[in-house]
């Protein structure tokens, strides 16, 4: 039986957004929203998901007690609910006093290699926030999105998708460039850019290259 609060969720009488400042002023609603991820109903289960997306954003600490369900969520079936576990992930790591985020790096860098653009594009997006919540992991993070120029084409990730992950990875990595051991790696994967066919990619790696390549 799903909860009455859920279920406005569900009947369109709650929005998102009602439901988010409900719990601001009540966090003992938390466990039930974390149950609604489960939901067999859609409205509910993409509804809540996204509610604690933006809670994560704004009260990581709230969160931080479930991290350990957001990283089960990230083997969802359903692959909105992974994206939202990606970023529900990525915001607690400035609260992670406990480095939980440090055991699973691999577990969430390895979607680095999902055949869907979105799921990859996520990841390196969401770099630059735990390389600057985690300053002693830049490097490894810098390793891994480095990697994105040789991962595999699939009939959801185009060449074209390639790109635009190129795009995010040179927006990620300026966001802690200075931190970085590896300047010259990253100089040239952004030097490797300025030829690309995609005319957003060019111009970010130019002015990435103007800003720091002194």
């Amino acid at each position: 039986m799903e909860h009455e609060l859920l279920q406005k969720l569900a009947d369109k009488s709650m929005t998102k957004k009602e439901l988010l400042q409900k719990i601001k002023q009540n966090f003992n609603l938390l466990p039930e929203v974390l149950d609604g991820i489960s939901s067999s109903k859609a409205a509910i289960r993409y509804g809540c998901a996204k509610v604690l997306t933006d809670l994560s954003e704004e009260r990581p600490e709230k969160l931080y007690p479930y991290f350990d369900s957001f990283v089960d969520l990230l083997d969802s079936k359903y692959r909105i609910l992974t994206w939202n576990a990606l970023a529900i992930i990525a915001n607690l790591t400035k609260v992670d006093s406990n480095k939980k985020f440090d055991v699973i790096f691999d577990k969430y860098y390895n979607f680095l290699d999902d055949e869907y653009m979105v799921t990859v594009a996520n990841v390196v997006r969401y770099s630059g926030k735990i390389a600057l919540a985690k300053p002693h992991l830049t490097q490894k993070i810098t390793d891994e999105l480095l990697k994105v120029e040789n991962i595999s084409t699939t009939p959801h990730l185009t060449e074209e998708c390639k790109r635009v992950i190129a795009e995010e990875t040179i927006e990620s990595l300026d966001l802690f460039f200075d931190r970085i051991d590896t300047k010259d790696k990253v100089i040239s994967f952004v030097k490797r850019q300025l030829n690309s066919p995609r005319k957003t990619l060019k111009t970010k790696a130019e002015n990435f290259l103007k800003k720091w390549n002194e």
